[in-house]
């Protein structure tokens, strides 16, 4: 299941850890959101230990979404020794979220 991030744990969590992390910026109001999160919760269960997967609610923490420029959700951002290595923005399918994950 993924975690869920704040700004006590971003750092610790994502910025720090030593496997890539896929993040998934969402909120509840969020129609589409709610289309990825199951696929995002598939891949966590999936991927096991190789790619940590993690769930930033953007109306809890603006702060986070500011500084990955988040316009719309949901963003889905994969950090990689603590650099962005890549987003995918809107509702995809799982292999388009493999893809990003370069899976």
């Amino acid at each position: 299941m993924p975690m869920t991030i704040t700004s006590e744990n971003f750092d610790t969590e994502v910025m720090q850890s030593e496997t890539p992390v896929l993040i998934d910026f969402w909120a509840p109001w969020c129609a589409p959101c709610r289309m990825v999160s199951p696929i995002v919760d598939e891949l966590a269960e999936e991927l096991g230990s190789d790619i940590k997967v993690v769930k930033i609610n953007i109306d809890e923490e603006p702060e986070i979404a500011a500084n990955f420029n988040v316009m719309s959700i949901p963003t889905l951002a994969v950090v990689k020794e603590g650099k962005v290595a890549a987003t995918s923005v809107g509702a995809r399918p799982k292999e388009d979220i493999r893809k990003i994950l370069g899976i």
